[in-house]
């Protein structure tokens, strides 16, 4: 087979920066998740493969994204304060903080997770302040049935991902470890209203309005997600309490409100799996490969993780049962959608040397 020219090369990457899904990060969160969950259940290997493939990944939606920023501004902008699209930015944060979370579980490098702390903090305000604005001063604004979707939960998972890895990272503040442990309770607490003002919202268009197989879009599956990371930093602030006199005093308001969010994320399952084959099954939307199919494998993962972990916080070994279940399911997700990604790249690369 003859090798694209540099021209069709160049040709390819310049179509893939123009369409760049600002959510296409939840490739790196979920592919971030599975590696973790497979090294917290005793995986070889695919560990240290996937923390690899995810900074491959990483490198390369970065440079996507620059090249986006700098060549067509007005995509991004309008991104930026379109009520579909502009939770995407979160993924960014959510996927700087999850390499971090790698670099601790799988890798075992705090002080380079820290530096990604740091970097996905800055992206958490930044994306916080300025897609909220532009939501929220958009003149001409949808209906709620048009503009609320799972992916504004993207918002929480952002927020709860940074409470994860600070958590990770505490022991290397050494003094001001107290200070740092107070700011991811405050954060996981901010996580935990953002959830509720959000699935108020998501509920209520679920319930009274008409609901068509194209409007049940993949990031619903976040309304799980969002509810099991927030399991997992409660699990992780419950185990810092043993050297944290603030979180020691606070266990039964910690305890009490990670088997809230662990206990949601499991209603949720069953509901998004019905509302999947009617969909699909019912309704025969077609099953192909979309960016935003990434969004359903990081919950199914993190799944898995948060309820390892509140096994262990609240030393119930039976939940671990559900870990070794889900971590399969993870794995299939994950293998699935990347399979649908490669295709996708195929045929992408293929059109746009058809047009030269």
């Amino acid at each position: 087979m003859a090798q694209p020219s540099p021209t069709a090369a160049t040709a390819v990457v310049i179509a893939a920066a123009r369409e760049l899904h600002p959510a296409y990060f939840a490739l790196v969160m979920s592919t971030g998740v599975v590696s973790v969950a497979a090294q917290r259940m005793g995986f070889s290997v695919i560990p240290e493969a996937l923390f690899w493939l995810n900074v491959v990944f990483f490198v390369v939606l970065a440079g996507l994204t620059i090249a986006r920023t700098v060549m067509f501004p007005d995509r991004m902008l309008a991104d930026l304060s379109d009520h579909g699209r502009a939770m995407g930015f979160f993924t960014l944060v959510a996927a700087l903080a999850v390499i971090g979370i790698q670099l601790t579980v799988v890798r075992e490098q705090l002080m380079l997770a820290k530096t990604l702390w740091w970097a996905a903090l800055v992206a958490w305000f930044f994306c916080t302040y300025s897609v909220f604005t532009a939501l929220v001063i958009r003149e001409v604004k949808p209906t709620l049935a048009e503009g609320i979707n799972g992916g504004w939960l993207l918002a929480v998972v952002a927020t709860q991902s940074l409470a994860v890895l600070g958590c990770r990272i505490a022991p290397t503040f050494s003094a001001d470890r107290e200070l740092v442990l107070f700011a991811m309770l405050a954060l996981w607490a901010v996580g935990g209203m953002l959830y509720i003002w959000t699935i108020s919202l998501i509920f209520y268009r679920y319930t009274l309005f008409r609901l068509e197989p194209s409007d049940l879009m993949p990031p619903y599956w976040i309304n799980m997600g969002a509810m099991a990371i927030s399991a997992l930093a409660g699990a992780l602030l419950i185990g810092n309490a043993t050297s944290s006199p603030l979180l020691e005093s606070m266990l039964p308001f910690l305890r009490g409100f990670t088997v809230l969010f662990w206990a949601t994320a499991t209603w949720w399952i069953p509901m998004l799996v019905v509302l999947g084959l009617w969909r699909h099954a019912v309704r025969r939307y077609p099953l192909r490969y979309d960016p935003l199919y990434w969004g359903l494998v990081f919950p199914v993962a993190m799944y898995t993780s948060s309820t390892l972990e509140l096994s262990r916080a609240l030393g119930l070994p039976f939940l671990a049962s559900i870990s070794r279940v889900f971590i399969w399911l993870a794995f299939g997700a994950w293998s699935a959608t990347f399979a649908g990604l490669v295709a996708h790249l195929v045929k992408a690369a293929a059109r746009v040397r058809s047009l030269r």
